[in-house]
């Protein structure tokens, strides 16, 4: 694959991470909106988490092995994307609960396939030197979600509605659905005869390292979601802050996350996964923190929103990128562990909903402290396991 091949590909996964982003940096802000339209409360309205999540799981179950027999995932990646902004377009007029939770669900499944295929596809574009372009993906899935909230909070301003915001949205996502379907062939791992270096004995062997990955990712994804899709209904449900402002507060969680991971990307190529994860869970806990210490301050609820998006932003690529380091990711096995990403958007965002409604909204940060905190763990467990790791990954050779 020639350098410019390999740049092209790449802009066509950003660009697909990028309206990842919107569909999940909108949800935030609109969670009382979607609440009133389908007369739902807050409690019932964070189902929509469970099931998009649900989708999320099959979409990803179901592409593992379709990105490692096609010829051209791209064209699955551009038709993944033509059906979630359609779906995208129609959020916003589901007049009842249940509709909106059936859209919500298939929703989840072109976003689970597009996680895996532009993850999978862009370790194999890249190999040992995916680091950095990992890093740089989850940049782009970063801005889009900084930009939806934005554009939300823009179009309140001048006067539209939330429904204007998703077919804004739904219109800057489909020349990236065109761009990316009409790529050449995508990127291979390997050829017919490496086959035998996944079979099943060595699969079980690496195993452990797989479901540890699984636990980190759903820990992380769990903490992450439920902090930038919740904020915006913990800051307005508190009077801590209007609607407008509120969807600022959302829009500074995810634009301080954006530059994290666009600093993560030269700070990947200088230091060790296990440098930056350190730092990353230090001050992510230590912003928590602060949330719970001084919760009536507005001011101090912003400053901890931009600390925590900034050393959340590369915990998601690191440690997958350490993963990769580990074992060798075939599609089947990308897919597998990104299943806990899929599970950690459901279970924590949608415990906080049922929190949130029953206990408060102050609820919030708790949860999401002892998630991110269990995170921490697992990824002590997991740099340890990677130390035996690549032995067992490399057996049979």
């Amino acid at each position: 694959m020639t350098n410019y091949e390999k740049r092209r590909n790449t802009a066509g996964y950003y660009l697909l991470f990028i309206s990842l982003g919107f569909s999940l940096g909108i949800t935030g802000p609109a969670l009382p909106s979607l609440a009133e339209q389908t007369g739902s409360t807050l409690g019932a309205i964070g189902a929509i988490f469970l099931l998009g999540a649900s989708g999320g799981m099959l979409g990803t179950a179901l592409s593992g092995r379709l990105f490692d027999r096609i010829q051209n995932g791209h064209r699955l990646l551009g038709l993944a994307q033509l059906l979630s902004l359609t779906l995208l377009t129609i959020i916003p007029l589901a007049n009842s609960l249940p509709l909106l939770l059936i859209i919500f669900f298939i929703n989840g499944l072109p976003g689970g396939i597009i996680n895996t295929g532009a993850n999978t596809l862009l370790m194999w574009t890249h190999g040992k030197k995916a680091g950095p372009y990992v890093n740089g993906l989850h940049f782009a899935f970063g801005l889009g979600a900084f930009l939806a909230p934005t554009v939300f909070a823009q179009v309140l301003r001048m006067g539209g509605s939330y429904q204007h915001a998703y077919w804004a949205l739904a219109a800057l996502a489909l020349p990236i659905s065109l761009f990316v379907m009409f790529l050449p062939g995508s990127p291979k791992l390997r050829d017919e005869s490496e086959e035998s270096e996944q079979r099943p004995a060595n699969l079980r062997q690496i195993m452990p390292m797989i479901i540890i990955a699984m636990l980190f990712l759903f820990f992380y994804v769990g903490s992450e979601l439920t902090f930038g899709n919740w904020i915006y209904t913990y800051a307005l449900t508190l009077d801590l802050a209007d609607a407008t402002r509120a969807a600022y507060l959302t829009s500074g969680f995810w634009l301080s996350f954006t530059i994290g991971r666009a600093i993560s990307i030269p700070v990947a190529a200088k230091f060790k996964p296990a440098q930056i994860l350190a730092v990353a869970f230090l001050g992510g806990l230590a912003a928590l923190a602060l949330v719970i210490a001084v919760p009536n301050s507005l001011a101090a609820l912003w400053a901890a929103t931009i600390a925590v998006g900034f050393f959340m932003a590369p915990v998601w690529a690191t440690g997958y990128n350490l993963v990769g380091q580990s074992i060798k990711l075939t599609a089947t096995v990308s897919s597998i562990i990104i299943l806990g990403d899929s599970f950690g958007g459901v279970v924590l965002p949608w415990l906080t909903g049922q929190a949130i409604e029953r206990f408060g909204a102050q609820t919030m940060p708790w949860l999401v402290i002892a998630s991110f905190a269990i995170n921490g763990l697992i990824f002590v467990i997991m740099l340890w396991q990677s130390r035996a790791a690549p032995q067992v990954a490399l057996a049979g050779k």
